[in-house]
């Protein structure tokens, strides 16, 4: 969850690429920062409780100039955000200094024996016991040797980075599940937990798998498995622009996440299509295997387990191939059954949540095969899946997932369109009417002119409920998740037939109700349930199929046009995004980085 950077080069400025490094990796947590340099026989090191400015308030009091150091940002799991919770550790002598991410789930038991040796903790920690049991196996003379036999002793899902002012060109790199990249320069290499920490300095990275030491100096990048083999991992070139991770103008990297999000479904789009054809191989789905899918389970978690909603529909309806959807940290401990030509389909931004992960490696074993729809190339489960296809999105910034969530969704209807093809049920008006998407994106951020006015009055409420049917249930279960997440006002979201049978109890004058209505054959319905909480005093915001708005009596519109209704849900995600964007900007939230929540949960 935590982000974690290094530099190590035969000469230049470890502090200022650190810091720089965690910048791009503060959505990975927020709550401390830090850096630790190694030179002339000395670790220097700067840490503080709170977000990168408070760090930065200090960092000139480490030196510059030096070419090996390590940073860390810290999202908090054992002992709160504090000055001293804080990474980086060091051990007694403070001779060694490690960076952290994920859980050392032993980490009791060897604080026990450690200090019942002597050694003395400063913190609250599960990562402080890195430190200190390198310490204990000679890491002040020998930091790989050391760590090879550390990690024999360490129970997890981690990574960590370790440097030492003895040896002062070298950081010791291990991957424990949790992600890590190698950046190959010239003359000097970088590690982090994320590409976009080193993007601007290489292209070229490696990526470390699980269980991986790397031994990473100026020149050279050794990697081995803990037990001293030597383990090949292909060098790879990153084609991201790095523009995109930049706000370039935006107030906050969610703003300019869902403003561009046309243009990025026209990237997603781009070679998929061909005359009025999905191309399958395109998704990375080889012909033979797809006409062997029965049934598909998708695991997801947070927003993307609401795309993989959205997707079931999509697929039930046009293909007729039954899909079930689990969340992802509950399909693990279901026992799931898992017959002959089921497909378990795994949705991620990051592609390093834990539980997603978890799931498929239960699906492998039962000799279930895997598909990933992800956004990062390089990512675990993109490796670890049998086939994969990529969303296209480009890094995504802002802890509430916006343009990640509405590529995923295209996806799946890529997906959903060549199994319907594939079962003789094609529908070639649908992808005619896919090429139009990105425009009609557009239209409908150009015609929100007023959902300013609308989070003015959204904001000053305690509770908001989302309400739609079918596919527009899907979007509300997402709509109350941002709200949420981001403007931490209290959201719940229902099938709109189900407030009679209880919610509509809490329903008062003023109550805001946001009613999401694209589907044209049951609209009539959800009329019928938006006249009832209107009956009972509640103030109606309507995301509504341009075509129909007219018939609604809602008091705040916000009209989307839709071409077909199967298309319409990343249209309707739209409003949706920037009505909870602009209810947290005037309720004064920090939008990018909420509080208590990372952009990739990596600890389970």
């Amino acid at each position: 969850m935590c982000g974690i950077v290094g530099y190590v080069g035969r000469e230049g400025d470890a502090r200022s690429f650190l810091f720089d490094g965690l910048k791009r990796l503060e959505y990975r947590g927020y709550d401390s920062a830090g850096i630790a340099l190694a030179y002339r026989g000395t670790i220097a090191i700067q840490k503080s409780q709170g977000k990168l400015t408070v760090l930065q308030e200090s960092l000139d009091l480490l030196p510059s100039g030096v070419p090996c150091g390590i940073g860390h940002t810290r999202w908090a799991t054992h002992g709160r955000p504090t000055d001293a919770n804080a990474h980086p550790h060091t051990d007694c002598q403070k001779v060694i200094a490690t960076v952290h991410n994920g859980i050392i789930e032993n980490f009791q038991e060897l604080r026990e024996e450690l200090l019942a040796n002597g050694h003395h903790f400063t913190s609250e920690t599960d990562s402080e016991v890195i430190p200190h049991l390198l310490e204990a196996y000679g890491g002040t003379d020998d930091l790989v040797n050391a760590v090879r036999r550390a990690e024999e002793r360490l129970r997890g899902a981690y990574a960590f980075l370790a440097i030492s002012s003895r040896q002062p060109d070298i950081i010791v790199a291990v991957r424990r599940s949790s992600p890590l990249v190698v950046g190959i320069g010239e003359g000097v290499n970088y590690v982090a937990s994320d590409i976009s920490a080193f993007l601007t300095m290489t292209r070229r990275a490696q990526v470390l798998e699980n269980g991986d030491l790397a031994v990473i100096t100026p020149e050279t990048v050794n990697i081995s498995n803990v037990h001293g083999m030597p383990m090949l991992r292909p060098e790879m070139t990153i084609d991201w622009d790095i523009r995109k991770a930049e706000r370039r103008g935006y107030a906050h990297f969610m703003l300019k996440e869902i403003m561009e999000q046309p243009d990025v479904w026209g990237d997603c789009l781009l070679g998929r299509i061909r005359d009025e054809r999905v191309l399958v191989e395109e998704l990375g789905l080889p012909l033979p295997h797809l006409g062997e899918i029965r049934r598909i389970h998708v695991v997801a978690a947070g927003t993307a387990y609401h795309a993989g909603l959205v997707g079931k529909a999509l697929i039930e309806r046009l293909a007729r191939v039954p899909v079930d959807v689990s969340v992802a940290s509950e399909f693990r401990y279901q026992d799931p059954v898992l017959e002959p030509g089921t497909v378990v389909l795994a949705i991620s931004q990051s592609g390093e949540t834990a539980d997603t992960l978890a799931s498929v490696y239960l699906a492998r074993e039962q000799g279930v095969p895997t598909y990933a729809v992800v956004n990062t190339v390089g990512s675990t489960l993109a490796r670890d899946s049998d086939y994969v296809a990529y969303t296209h999105a480009g890094p995504e910034i802002a802890v509430a997932s916006t343009k990640a969530y509405t590529t995923q969704i295209l996806v799946l209807t890529l997906l959903a369109l060549a199994l319907a093809e594939r079962n003789g049920r094609a529908r070639p008006d649908l992808v005619r009417a896919l090429r139009r998407v990105p425009m009609l994106g557009q239209e409908t951020l150009d015609g929100l002119n007023n959902i300013r006015a609308m989070a003015a009055e959204l904001m000053r409420s305690r509770d908001v409920f989302y309400i739609g049917r079918g596919l527009d249930y899907a979007l509300a279960m997402e709509g109350q998740l941002k709200i949420k997440e981001i403007a931490y006002i209290h959201a719940e979201a229902y099938a709109a037939g189900e407030m009679k049978h209880g919610t509509l109890a809490l329903i008062e004058e003023g109550t805001p109700v946001v009613a999401v209505v694209t589907e044209r054959t049951i609209a009539r319905k959800t009329l019928s349930n938006i006249l009832e909480v209107k009956a009972r005093g509640a103030e109606v915001f309507g995301i509504i199929d341009a075509q129909m708005a007219h018939q609604f009596p809602v008091d705040h519109l916000l009209p989307v046009p839709v071409s077909d209704p199967l298309l319409a849900p990343v249209l309707a995600a739209l409003p949706l995004q920037l009505l909870a964007y602009w209810t947290a900007v005037d309720r004064g939230r920090d939008v990018d980085q909420p509080r208590n929540l990372a952009k990739s949960v990596t600890v389970e």
